[in-house]
């Protein structure tokens, strides 16, 4: 069983910066892939970034490559979205998963385990 905690929403202007963190505890071995997605109001729940907990390889959203960037830190069991450039359109409720596999997965469905989400607001 895994348990992931998100923090570090908020409500922040067009062009500004914030950092998510996601804790993970339980069983996290390196055959998983963590990643971030994210839903806004009437629409799907959609992929954002993923990192494979042990190479550290990502993957992204085109629509968020060259603003966002995932890491992970694996002393601290963390996996951070770095969200830089915010843009209304980003407004959402992010959420953490946890998928054990060792492919990446853009798809919710494939994901085995989720936090309870933090909610981004970017005003224009």
């Amino acid at each position: 069983q895994v348990q992931l905690v998100e923090s570090g929403g908020g409500l922040v202007q067009a062009g500004a910066s914030l950092r998510l963190s996601c804790v993970a505890s339980g069983r996290i071995w390196g055959s998983y892939v963590m990643g971030w997605f994210r839903q806004a109001p009437g629409k799907e729940r959609e992929f954002v970034a993923a990192i494979t907990w042990s190479f550290g390889a990502t993957v992204y959203a085109d629509s968020v490559k060259g603003r966002f960037s995932i890491s992970r830190d694996l002393g601290k069991n963390t996996v951070y979205l770095q969200m830089n450039s915010l843009e209304p359109e980003d407004t959402a409720v992010y959420y953490c998963a946890a998928d054990a596999t060792i492919v990446v997965h853009k798809t919710s469905s494939d994901y085995d385990y989720w936090g309870q989400g933090t909610q981004v607001t970017v005003s224009s």
